[in-house]
């Protein structure tokens, strides 16, 4: 990644990350914030049964699907921790496959589930968070307060963005149940979603599950996935909504010595997306994307010495 990209991105997440910018006085006041806004208008509202899911399809991808399929930008973005007491710290790249000194970036975060970042015009860079508290779905804007998106979430066990997959230009939503469904809502690209289309059942036998733009160097975001043996899979996206993953690619096995796996892009500026692990010490790990399948990772490479066990979120 050329010089005048790092600035750019540098700049750019400096001037929206900031405390000022995510910091949520009260849980009260966020509280207030999400009652306040009607949720009327947002097709996201309560989680649907798995036999209606397919019902309101005409229409509902408007806006949210371009003619063409767009090919996804590989997003760079700092990494995020919320602690259990609340406190947000966030992490920006040092440009050399490494992260800066933790800068405090918010409170109030304790009560929050599935945090997860969000690029909604496809400039490669995060501009809000998802994220679900008290059962509901909110989208947080940077620089801007929480919106209420729908209710009936916390029927997920699992919710996170793994950039655009529908082929729009905006990031979409993904979602596990409690019954290993997989379901994908399409973002239109100011928070709000589609309805939620069913991806595949079986996802329970997974206790983790990442991903962040493209590993594999075809314009398709991709999402990975380790079992309970510790093998991890990589999903190959298609950018069709109806479909978006191909057949699982093993990647390897010995994974089960991490406890979280999290994706927030392209952590070395070289344009593929790389995975990042936390091990059961507290210590982070960078496995820098190859842009090949199934080696889809280089060894690992310590990015963090221990103390990361304090967070109970990264994202």
């Amino acid at each position: 990644m050329s010089p005048s990209h790092l600035e750019y991105y540098v700049a750019k997440s400096s001037g929206l990350n900031r405390t000022s910018v995510l910091s949520r006085v009260t849980v009260a006041a966020v509280a207030a914030a999400l009652v306040s806004t009607t949720t009327a208008a947002f097709a996201a509202d309560a989680p649907r049964t798995a036999q209606s899911a397919g019902a309101a399809e005409s229409g509902a991808r408007a806006g949210a699907l371009a003619s063409t399929a767009a090919a996804v930008v590989t997003p760079t973005n700092s990494l995020y921790g919320a602690s259990s007491n609340g406190d947000l710290s966030r992490y920006d790249l040092n440009g050399n496959g490494g992260l800066k000194a933790a800068v405090k970036s918010g409170s109030g975060w304790q009560y929050s589930k599935n945090i997860t970042q969000a690029d909604q015009n496809s400039d490669g860079y995060a501009d809000g968070l998802w994220f679900v508290e008290n059962n509901r779905l909110a989208y947080m804007k940077y620089d801007g307060a929480p919106t209420d998106i729908g209710g009936g979430w916390g029927a997920y066990t699992k919710v996170l963005s793994a950039s655009n997959l529908g082929g729009g230009t905006a990031d979409d939503l993904l979602a596990r149940d409690s019954a290993g469904v997989l379901w994908l809502y399409l973002g239109h690209g100011n928070g709000k979603l589609t309805t939620r289309y069913k991806v595949g059942s079986g996802w329970n036998a997974y206790n983790q599950i990442a991903g962040k733009g493209d590993l594999t160097n075809d314009g398709k975001a991709d999402l990975v996935a380790r079992d309970g043996s510790g093998v991890l899979w990589l999903y190959k996206g298609t950018g069709n909504y109806k479909k978006p993953f191909g057949d699982r690619i093993r990647v390897g096995g010995g994974w089960s010595s991490f406890n979280t796996l999290v994706s927030v892009g392209d952590i070395n500026f070289d344009g593929v997306s790389d995975l990042i692990a936390r091990d059961g010490a507290g210590a982070l790990w960078l496995y820098k994307g190859t842009g090949n399948a199934p080696a889809a990772f280089h060894s690992k490479v310590k990015i963090g010495t221990s103390g990361w066990n304090g967070f109970k979120i990264l994202f």
